[in-house]
């Protein structure tokens, strides 16, 4: 017997957008590789994603799937505008650092595909808090990302130097990335097993 119960915070663990879906990688592979950095993506993500798919909840449902699409598109695009003014005030070097994964986020999976097959179905309440968990989920990961290749290629978290001694400065690339994400999404899948299986031996 097993369990398959969905809940509205299933994002942040059970249905990881990164771990388990695998969606929205390239920004973690190839910007993650600083705290700095990461604190950028999950800024412009959460501000992007949250107001896009608020706003995008108003269009008619009555339209066609395909002028949904371009519509949603269109406002995440606009959404994107006074987010990107406002990073770079804050985040100057890295988004110069991250350069077209930045836009990207703009048309990421949960505003251009969840939002038709999962989010637009429940009802607001229910829609907002299984959005906020997705994107919880997402910056988790991105932060996490950061920090530890951070450490492990430079020596310092949030720019500041540590005492360590061990330095692989492979992660501080794409490579390094890939590398990272692989090692993590094993690790996740595993202790998303083991917690799954838990849940069903106490159903039983």
């Amino acid at each position: 017997m097993t369990v398959n119960r969905k809940t509205s915070f299933d994002g942040i663990f059970r249905d990881n957008t990164v771990l388990s879906s695998l969606m929205v990688i390239s920004p973690v592979i190839m910007c993650g590789d600083t705290l700095k950095n990461a604190e950028a993506l999950v800024y412009a993500f959460t501000a992007i994603t949250l107001l896009s798919v608020l706003i995008s909840s108003f269009v008619p449902k009555k339209l066609p799937y395909a002028a949904k699409i371009i519509i949603y598109a269109v406002i995440s695009s606009l959404v994107y505008i006074p987010v990107r003014l406002a990073a770079v005030e804050f985040y100057p070097n890295s988004i110069e650092r991250i350069g077209i994964y930045y836009p990207l986020l703009a048309v990421n999976s949960l505003i251009v595909v969840q939002t038709e097959t999962k989010f637009f179905r429940m009802k607001k309440s229910g829609m907002l808090a299984s959005l906020v968990s997705y994107i919880l989920g997402f910056d988790a990961v991105m932060l996490i990302t950061g920090i530890v290749r951070e450490f492990l290629a430079f020596g310092t978290i949030n720019n500041r130097i540590t005492d360590t001694e061990l330095i692989i400065s492979g992660f501080s690339q794409p490579f390094g990335g890939f590398i990272f994400l692989g090692l993590f999404c094993g690790l996740y899948r595993k202790l998303r097993s083991v917690t799954v299986n838990e849940n069903a031996k106490e159903k039983r």
